[in-house]
């Protein structure tokens, strides 16, 4: 019985190994309606068809599993990280575009855009918890570090709303830029980022008194400031290096995250819109919206390393690894 289980045990290894940390680059593309997979090298592996409009997308924490948001099909797609296909969905409201998860991975966090709610499902019964009230065109999610409060951003109303999940109620709004985007959240100095798109800036944010820290800006050389519309932030593991892309300026900035000095400005595609980190965070790769492609940036030069084409309209990177 012993040399059964142990062949069994052997058997499953592949199978587990397989499953999650494969190295592999997915790109969603919104209007191919569909998400490029790339190996470690970046060799294209697979296209895998999805729901209408797939825009942002999550891996569940043993990396089994990738979640995307399909706004126009009103749901989120689950995808076999192994098989690479698509095996289970998740109804939201109208337009979801981006989400998190709780800690714990039993509930999930929706800006629904059309109908301006925060929409807080509970995974394994698949009901909506509760339609949290926000300002028009809510985007950026983020859930704190302790799993007890949930950040949006309105598009519209130009606010940061701070949701206390457990009751399903706004507990503050903080005005910030125009048109503020997505989030960061520093690992040890408790700083809240958010990306403003056509004002131009982030804005530090202190998560514990909720007042804002700091106003950064951005302007690569031969760019007007209308140019600059920053949406997608990375920073490194060690929370000392941030990623800033800044959407039709063209280019990414590298900054210090401690000093927010800047360090360089990279030139990648047309409208950068999303930037990822590798796992040994010597290459970052950089959706660009209206190029429709990804541009890799290497880490120690600041300079671009190549771009290679996806889908149409690529909005969102997500690395296995």
């Amino acid at each position: 019985m012993r040399s059964v289980f142990l062949a069994l045990a052997i058997a499953l290894v592949p199978t587990i190994a397989s499953a999650f940390e494969t190295g592999r680059i997915f790109v969603s593309n919104e209007k191919s309606h569909d998400i490029y997979v790339f190996d470690p090298e970046f060799n294209l592996i697979k296209k895998i068809e999805t729901s209408r409009r797939p825009r942002d997308m999550k891996f569940n924490a043993d990396r089994t599993l990738l979640y995307v948001a399909c706004g126009d099909d009103d749901i989120i797609d689950v995808i076999d990280v192994e098989t690479l296909e698509v095996v289970d969905g998740i109804p939201t409201g109208p337009s979801p575009e981006v989400f998190a998860f709780s800690p714990d991975e039993t509930q999930i966090y929706v800006s629904n855009e059309e109908d301006s709610m925060l929409e807080i499902i509970d995974l394994e019964a698949r009901i909506t918890v509760h339609d949290v009230p926000t300002g028009a065109e809510p985007e950026g999610v983020i859930v704190s570090p302790d799993g007890e409060t949930v950040y949006v951003t309105s598009e519209v109303a130009d606010m940061i709303h701070v949701v206390d999940k457990e009751n399903g109620v706004v507990t503050n709004n903080i005005v910030v830029g125009t048109r503020p985007r997505r989030f960061v959240v520093t690992p040890d100095t408790d700083e809240l980022w958010v990306s403003a798109e056509l004002s131009s800036e982030i804005y530090i944010i202190d998560r514990t008194t909720e007042e804002i820290k700091e106003v950064l800006e951005f302007l690569p050389p031969g760019f007007r400031p209308e140019d600059v519309t920053p949406v997608g932030m990375a920073l490194t593991q060690d929370g000392k290096i941030g990623l800033i892309s800044l959407g039709r300026a063209n280019h990414i900035a590298i900054i210090d995250a401690v000093s927010k000095e800047l360090l360089s400005y990279v030139l990648v595609g047309r409208r950068a819109w999303s930037v990822a980190l590798t796992r040994d965070e010597q290459t970052a790769v950089v959706a660009n919206g209206l190029s429709d492609d990804i541009t890799l940036v290497d880490m120690e030069s600041y300079r671009p390393i190549r771009s290679i084409p996806v889908g149409r309209v690529p909005h969102t990177v997500v690395i296995d690894d």
